[in-house]
């Protein structure tokens, strides 16, 4: 069956993916301009950058990485923007840190193990008016670091992010 979209809810998702596209074109290359990061500044700016409805953000006591600043924000907000998408506006999201890195976990529904890898695959989306961009853009920024993430299932049986390698500022 073959879904005609009405032009109206077309062109938000054109500006949406073209978006995704430009993110993904910049964020393929190894970073370069490195700074200290306070993560809990970050997670708490992108959460009020995202359109969160009645979603809860709870961060933990987080460390200060060495990063690109704007890339470790592009990750958050991808994280969150899926978060809310496939978690529903009531979501808590919950930002805490690990030995090697930290997460980023939600109490959605959860991610299937049979699909966590392809999850990051450009183009895959369970959601009919996603890009299918915004974990791959994640897996790139977190590639460009030299970190690893991958996908597993929170405490509360949602989607849990887990970004590791990330060096920390004593």
């Amino acid at each position: 069956m073959t879904i005609f979209r009405e032009p109206a809810t077309r062109l938000p998702r054109s500006q949406a993916l073209i978006e995704d596209l430009l993110t993904l074109a910049r964020e393929g290359t190894k970073v370069t301009d490195l700074e200290p990061v306070e993560l809990p500044a970050v997670a708490e700016g992108c959460w009020n950058g995202v359109a969160t409805d009645q979603a809860t953000l709870e961060v933990a006591q987080l460390p200060v990485i060495t990063a690109d600043r704007s890339r470790v924000k592009q990750l958050f907000e991808n994280l969150y923007r899926n978060a809310v998408e496939h978690g529903g506006t009531d979501v808590t999201v919950s930002v805490g840190v690990m030995d090697d890195g930290f997460y980023v976990a939600d109490t959605g529904p959860g991610i299937p193990e049979s699909e966590r890898e392809a999850v990051f695959d450009a183009g895959y989306s369970t959601n009919q008016d996603g890009t299918g961009f915004g974990l791959r853009i994640v897996e790139e920024v977190a590639d460009a670091h030299g970190w690893e993430v991958a996908v597993t299932e929170s405490t509360q049986g949602g989607a849990r992010f887990e970004i590791t390698g990330a060096e920390t500022v004593n």
